[in-house]
């Protein structure tokens, strides 16, 4: 018994001497119970929303005040003419919009029946839905707080509208964000692993020994990929358009070269990884692990990130997959031009230079 306690006070001080394994012990739950915490909620927080106010009467100030009070709207303007409606949509920042009619509350008060415009981005039908109804409680609030001191009760109906996806079809969130998820875990693993694998083979000094130079040497590893997951990409979308019905909104040629773009990025992401690291094993861990969960938690795919702490939405920034899912869906639901995703392909253009230049000042030429 003596001997056995003495092996588990020799583990506990191996333990204690190895600051990665406490890392791992400590270190990792805390940061997946507070990371999870606050970014595995589907509930929606301070959505923005703009009023096109025709009435301005004390109704529709009232309505608004209410949508204001909520923790679940974020009034952001007020337009002044209904044309302006479709290019703050277009903009991408906006989720929902409320018209109210002209002589909104003469109608209210002198019919007992009013009506009020609820147009909702439904790109993410899941989003729609929940805005909507939350819109609709808060309407139904107020309509029960006339109806208390009045003998006839009053109506107000809320008139949906969804746009982009009138039917409210799951496809239109999942495939922009599967195709993210799937270039970019296929992309980066497949070339971390195939650059460190030259390595541990010791191929990789035979290349390195050739007349060809060592940037040559990386990029011949990467085309094969690049062109495999552009074929990847047609067939995401073959299956899209004929199996899902999901039409191709925007231009055809210019989501194949922001996939393009898209690709690139990961590769060179890949390209880092496999300049960090020196084992096929490290490689896949980092590539899967380190690329999996910021593309679920970090991409608006799955979880709304407005929800998320400000450090949290920062962190999101640097993410690829963020900001191709908003060029997806721009295009192919919204039907968009590069004008409305200029900001988006800088970003990445920016994201892959800037890896690609420290992995390649990060590359050894001699890898004894």
């Amino acid at each position: 018994m003596k001997q056995f306690i003495n092996f588990v006070r020799k583990e506990f001080a191996h333990v204690m001497r190895d600051r990665k394994t406490l890392l791992i012990l400590f270190g990792m739950p805390v940061a997946q119970i507070l990371i999870f915490g606050f970014a595995l909620t589907n509930e929606l927080k301070n959505s923005k929303l703009i009023v096109f106010d025709q009435a301005k009467d004390p109704a529709s100030q009232e309505i608004i005040a209410r949508i204001e009070a909520s923790r679940y709207f974020e009034v952001e303007r007020n337009l002044s003419n209904a044309a302006q409606l479709e290019s703050v949509f277009k903009e991408g920042k906006i989720k929902m919009a409320l018209v109210f009619p002209a002589g909104f509350n003469a109608s209210l008060l002198h019919g007992h029946h009013a009506q009020i415009q609820v147009i909702a981005d439904a790109s993410d039908p899941n989003a729609a839905n929940m805005l909507t109804n939350y819109v609709s409680a808060i309407i139904q609030d107020y309509q029960r707080s006339l109806s208390k001191s009045s003998l006839s009760p009053y109506r107000i109906i809320p008139e949906v509208r969804m746009l982009y996806n009138p039917q409210l079809k799951g496809a239109h969130n999942f495939v922009p964000g599967v195709m993210a998820l799937v270039l970019m875990l296929v992309c980066v693993m497949m070339t971390a692993i195939s650059i460190v694998k030259e390595k541990e083979t010791g191929t990789m000094e035979i290349l390195l020994v050739s007349p060809f130079k060592p940037i040559l040497v990386i990029i011949s590893k990467t085309i094969p990929y690049l062109i495999l997951s552009l074929l990847n990409v047609g067939s995401i979308l073959l299956l899209s358009v004929f199996v899902l019905d999901l039409p191709v909104n925007g231009s055809v040629l210019l989501l194949f070269a922001e996939s393009m773009l898209f690709i690139s990025t990961c590769l060179t992401l890949g390209i880092f990884i496999s300049v960090k690291t020196s084992s096929q094993q490290v490689a896949m861990l980092i590539s899967l692990m380190g690329m999996l969960l910021p593309t679920i938690l970090f991409s608006g795919f799955m979880f709304p990130i407005e929800n998320m702490p400000y450090l949290l939405q920062l962190f999101s920034n640097i993410v690829p997959a963020k900001w191709f899912y908003i060029i997806v869906k721009s295009i192919m639901i919204k039907g968009l031009g590069f004008s409305a995703i200029w900001k988006e392909t800088l970003i990445l253009v920016a994201i892959t230079a800037v890896l690609l230049i420290i992995s390649l000042k990060s590359f050894k030429i001699r890898l004894a």
